[in-house]
């Protein structure tokens, strides 16, 4: 017994209906005969219909499409790092550091540029100067290679020169978009280092003024000054000891002198220039013979003889007369005495010169001595003063080698621009396409071939399923 008798049992002629349906069904899942060649027209009308689904949209595809040409750009990032230092002289040393573009594993910088040239403001700008609208301009294919540092960006256009004006224009706004964010960048630095900037100058002003202050009132310009005085106080007392000690030799000689010629240098001195005047010494030669006349009367007659009394009164009245000379010449009439000449005159001669010299002696050391008092107690007065000068100018000196640190440290991170948004150069520029990428009609074609070819097996699956699906029933039931 074959399939189609135990799948098709006589039916009654009260079933007609019912029967025929399930036929009809039957046939619909399973089939007819491969040698039925009734069959032929339904499937030519079949794989007709398959074909014009096939080809119809293909066909409106390649004629109604518009070609599209594609141009294309390479950018790279260089991957070194860059730095600088520079030493200024007497403020302190200024670098500037970048990093690699790739020496963090949380930020990559060929991401963030990929999202950059697809960013609507980019896309506007790039449309602007490609001269197109906005919405027509499209959006730009960006692939990045991995493990490298090259991106690859597309850019679709209506023709050759329009695509290749349009990857130009991206390429432009994408570069001038950079361009801004730097200097968003350096803006916002300067401006956030500005206040500290202005902090550090108020600083540097104020210290500066209490140090103009104090060195009204002090007289100092430095530390160093006070330093300086406190050398040439020590010196000054070294000096006084050394003339105190030379005083003391000199007062010694004088005394020497003194004693040796029985009177002090005063009265030497009165000696030395009464007898230098020749009107003193006629009056001590007059009352010397006038005392000689005395003496000579004394011996001869009593005390009272007119002789006696006449040499007495000539005597008096030249010693009157020489002390009132001496009186007008010296103003001291005790020094009555004329110099014996040869060795005591060259003493008396000495002591007046050593005496003069000793004068001098001590009135030198009164001073420095009064110097020394008066430098000792403005030190003193100073010392407190001076002390505060220098933790002001130590201050001053903090704040200015800030202050230069910061305005450095300012101007280097200007070279810095490429902190936060790395160096991106152009490999590849943008290329004027040869021929479209759209419509691909050799891709068509061979899709719509692959269609027809896959249409026309599966129509050959259904014409001979009948025998295949026999075929697996009976090969099951031997199984059994």
């Amino acid at each position: 017994m074959s399939l189609s008798e135990i799948a098709s049992p006589p039916a009654s002629s009260g079933s007609k209906p019912s029967g025929r349906g399930r036929r009809m069904v039957r046939r619909a899942l399973m089939g007819g005969s491969p040698t039925d060649r009734g069959r032929v027209p339904r499937y030519v009308w079949i794989f007709a219909l398959g074909l014009a689904a096939i080809w119809a949209p293909i066909s409106g595809y390649l004629k109604t499409a518009k070609p599209v040409f594609a141009s294309d750009m390479s950018l790279i990032l260089p991957g070194s790092g860059a730095a600088s230092s520079v030493n200024l002289a007497e403020i302190g040393q200024a670098s500037s550091h970048s990093s690699s573009a790739f020496s963090s594993n949380s930020v990559s910088p060929t991401e963030t540029y990929k999202r950059l040239l697809a960013a609507d403001r980019v896309l506007r700008a790039a449309a602007g100067y490609a001269g197109v609208d906005a919405r027509t301009f499209g959006k730009p294919q960006v692939r990045l290679v991995d493990q490298t540092a090259f991106i690859h960006v597309k850019m679709v256009g209506p023709d050759p020169r329009e695509a290749q004006t349009r990857n130009a224009a991206l390429l432009k706004a994408f570069f001038s978009e950079i361009d801004r964010l730097r200097s968003d960048e350096m803006d916002s630095r300067q401006t956030g280092g500005l206040d500290a900037i202005l902090e550090y100058r108020d600083s540097v002003a104020r210290t500066r003024v209490e140090i103009e202050a104090l060195r009204k009132i002090t007289g100092l310009h430095s530390v160093q000054q006070y330093d300086r005085q406190l050398d040439e106080l020590d010196a000054l007392r070294a000096r006084i000891d050394t003339a105190a000690a030379a005083y003391e030799r000199q007062l010694a000689t004088v005394r020497g002198l003194e004693v040796r010629l029985g009177a002090d240098a005063q009265m030497t001195a009165h000696i030395l220039r009464l007898n230098a005047d020749t009107d003193y010494v006629a009056l001590i030669d007059t009352m010397a013979e006038a005392t000689s006349t005395l003496s000579q009367a004394r011996s001869r007659y009593g005390a009272h003889h007119p002789k006696v009394i006449k040499a007495r009164t000539a005597r008096d009245a030249a010693r009157a007369k020489a002390e009132a000379r001496a009186i007008a010449l010296t103003g001291d009439a005790s020094a009555l005495e004329r110099s014996i000449d040869g060795g005591r005159g060259a003493l008396m001669t000495e002591l007046v010169r050593e005496e003069a010299v000793r004068q001098g002696l001590f009135a030198e050391l009164e001073e420095m001595r009064a110097l020394a008092s008066t430098q000792s107690a403005r030190l003193s007065e100073l010392a407190p003063l001076a002390a505060r000068l220098e933790d002001l100018q130590r201050d001053f000196n903090v704040a200015e080698a800030v202050f230069a640190s910061a305005i450095a440290r300012s101007q280097s991170s200007k070279a810095d621009v490429f902190a936060s948004y790395p160096l991106v150069q152009v490999l590849e520029d943008p290329t004027l396409p040869e021929r479209p990428t759209s419509p691909r009609k050799k891709l068509a074609l061979a899709a719509g071939g692959a269609a027809s070819f896959l249409l026309l097996f599966a129509l050959s699956l259904g014409w001979i399923r009948r025998a295949l699906i026999e075929r697996l029933i009976m090969e099951k039931g031997s199984r059994r």
